[in-house]
C-alpha cells in the first residue's frame, strides 16, 4: 500500500494551492512570494523544461527558508520524479494515475498526488492507499463531479486543478473539494481580494480562523 495522507498536514492551513507554470525562475519566485504573503502556503511548479526545473530549485530553496511547502507538477515519468527530488520538491503532482510514478515518488520520500477523472481511477487510487487525489481537469468535470464522487468514495479528498480562478474556486470548495489550485489568478491584482476572502484573511498575510 502507498499512502499520501501527509497532504492532510500539508494543506491544513489553507484551502488553496498555487500553481506556477512556465514563469521562469525570477517570476516564479515573485508570484510564489505573493502566494505566501496572501496565506497560500503550498506551491506547485510544473516541470516540463530545464528552465522549469531551475525555477523549482529556486522556489523550493526560498520555501524552505520560509517554512513553506513546494512541489513538482506534471510529473509523468520516473525520470521526472528523480528530477523533482534533485530540485528539492517535497511532493509530486501528476495529471493522471500512473502507479509506477506513484511508487517512485513515494519511495523518494515525496507524497504523490495523482490526477483522476473517473470513478474507476478514484477506486483504483483508493485501493492503492491514496486518499488525496487531484481532480483534473476540474473546470471540465465541474463541482457536481466532486459531489458525485463523494457518494461512493467519502474517504477521497480532492484537490481541484485546471481552470481554477478566484471566481469559481469557491464553488468547488462548497461542493466538497478540500483544496482548489489557482495559477494565473495570483498574477492578477483584481483577483487577489477574492482569493483572500476564500482564505478568510485580510489579504495581508494574516490568516483567520478556519
Amino acid at each position: 500500500m502507498i499512502g499520501n495522507e501527509q497532504f492532510s498536514e500539508v494543506f491544513a492551513a489553507a484551502p488553496l494551492m498555487a500553481i506556477l507554470r512556465g514563469m521562469g525562475a525570477e517570476r516564479s519566485l515573485a508570484v510564489a512570494t505573493t502566494a505566501w504573503d496572501l496565506g497560500i502556503d503550498v506551491v506547485e511548479l510544473p516541470i516540463q523544461t530545464p528552465e522549469d526545473l531551475r525555477a523549482l530549485e529556486r522556489v523550493a530553496a526560498a520555501g524552505r527558508e520560509r517554512g513553506k511547502v513546494v512541489g513538482a507538477g506534471t510529473v509523468v515519468s520516473v525520470e521526472h520524479v528523480r528530477s523533482a527530488a534533485q530540485a528539492g520538491a517535497q511532493f509530486t503532482v501528476s495529471p493522471g494515475l500512473d502507479l509506477e510514478v506513484v511508487r517512485a515518488s513515494a519511495q523518494a520520500g515525496m507524497p504523490p498526488l495523482p490526477g483522476v477523472a473517473t470513478a474507476t481511477e478514484v477506486q483504483l487510487a483508493l485501493a492503492t492507499g491514496l486518499t488525496w487525489l487531484k481532480a483534473f481537469p476540474a473546470s471540465v468535470l465541474g463541482p457536481s463531479w466532486i459531489k458525485a464522487m463523494h457518494g461512493p468514495f467519502p474517504q477521497a479528498k480532492f484537490v481541484t486543478t485546471g481552470g481554477m480562478d478566484a471566481g469559481n474556486a469557491g464553488g468547488f470548495l462548497l461542493a466538497g473539494a478540500r483544496v482548489a489550485a489557482v495559477g494565473s489568478a495570483l498574477d492578477d491584482p483584481s483577483q487577489l481580494p477574492q482569493l483572500a476572502a476564500l482564505l478568510g484573511n485580510d489579504g495581508l498575510g494574516t490568516t483567520g480562523a478556519r
